[in-house]
């Protein structure tokens, strides 16, 4: 993928005004309200029978969306002694928690390790809720779009910011010190719940971020899920575009980063086709809380890789968030 996006000297720069609806924190504030509302009764966890000598296994069940049951892996180091750090991560687009022998750095570095499924994409947390109106065939950016209320990310972001909820009660884990990570779709979760629920998230990290300034994903990104967008709107030509991102505009990462006060570490890469730099570095430049960026120049959307992990764990002990032993 060669470089199509803009000079980084210029992507450092790059902080378009995007319209903010004028309810977008009364909108957040009642749908968040609602569903813990709904959903108040503790997360289950069932412990798994699993060949792993170093990590004790969860199979969790907490209350998302309407108070529906969401699907998670707790991990925590066998023996450790509490209150341990958390981290909760958040999933890319199409993909689920997995399998729980797929997630094992966090919990081998010491924290307790929340793996969060998601909605309608992995294969543990059903999507139940009717979607009204049209929808790009087989995938999740435009189902429901007609209607904020109705659109499938209101759904999966307050599953995610409830998972935080989960970890925190969790009598292992220390909930001064939770963290939120995840790449691209997962990325922009992570963004979203470090503006939705600021007062709970210890730190942010956010690599490659999917769902930041629709718009020009939409216009730019040559793979991936933003071009359902363009698709859309080219087969149902009678549907406004504005009406469209003027919906979108209630989950964009451009309006959770301004909100979001928790150090974050942000990863881009400048060759990115899925989402393209400019689309990260438009919610990196609003984001309030104190932050970091590591820009892989040659990166694709796998960013930094194996490598950016390693980065993660050492500016995490920086801050203090890391395991008794290791400060």
């Amino acid at each position: 993928m060669p470089l199509t996006d803009l000079p980084l000297d210029e992507l450092r720069r790059y902080a378009p005004e995007i319209a903010e609806p004028g309810d977008f924190d009364a909108f957040w504030a009642k749908t968040l309200a609602t569903a813990r509302d709904a959903g108040a009764d503790p997360a289950e966890y069932r412990r798994v029978d699993s060949p792993l000598a170093t990590v004790e296994v969860f199979d969790v069940r907490f209350p998302g969306w309407g108070g529906q049951p969401v699907a998670a892996w707790l991990l925590l180091p066998r023996g450790a002694q509490g209150p341990l750090p958390g981290v909760v991560t958040y999933i890319g687009y199409g993909g689920g928690r997995g399998l729980h022998h797929e997630n094992l750095l966090w919990s081998a570095a010491g924290y307790a390790h929340l793996v969060v499924d998601s909605r309608g994409q992995g294969h543990d947390t059903p999507d139940p809720d009717p979607m009204p109106g049209p929808q790009y065939v087989g995938g999740f950016m435009t189902r429901g779009a007609e209607n904020p209320e109705h659109y499938y990310y209101r759904r999966l972001m307050t599953d995610c910011v409830r998972a935080v909820d989960a970890l925190r009660a969790h009598p292992a884990v220390d909930a001064r010190r939770v963290v939120v990570s995840g790449g691209s779709q997962g990325g922009g979760l992570a963004l979203a719940v470090a503006g939705l629920a600021r007062e709970a998230v210890a730190a942010a990290l956010v690599d490659v971020p999917f769902l930041c300034h629709f718009r020009r994903g939409a216009e730019t990104a040559a793979e991936g899920p933003y071009p359902e967008l363009a698709q859309y709107l080219g087969v149902h030509r009678r549907i406004d575009p504005e009406r469209l991102f003027g919906t979108l505009d209630y989950f964009d990462g451009v309006h959770f980063a301004p909100r979001a006060t928790a150090p974050a570490l942000f990863s881009v890469g400048l060759m990115d086709p899925v989402c393209p730099p400019s689309t990260v570095f438009a919610a990196y430049n609003r984001y309030a809380g104190p932050k970091d960026l590591t820009v892989w120049r040659f990166g694709d959307h796998g960013g930094g890789r194996d490598s950016q992990p390693y980065e993660q764990m050492l500016w995490l002990r920086g801050l203090g968030i890391a395991p008794a032993a290791d400060r």
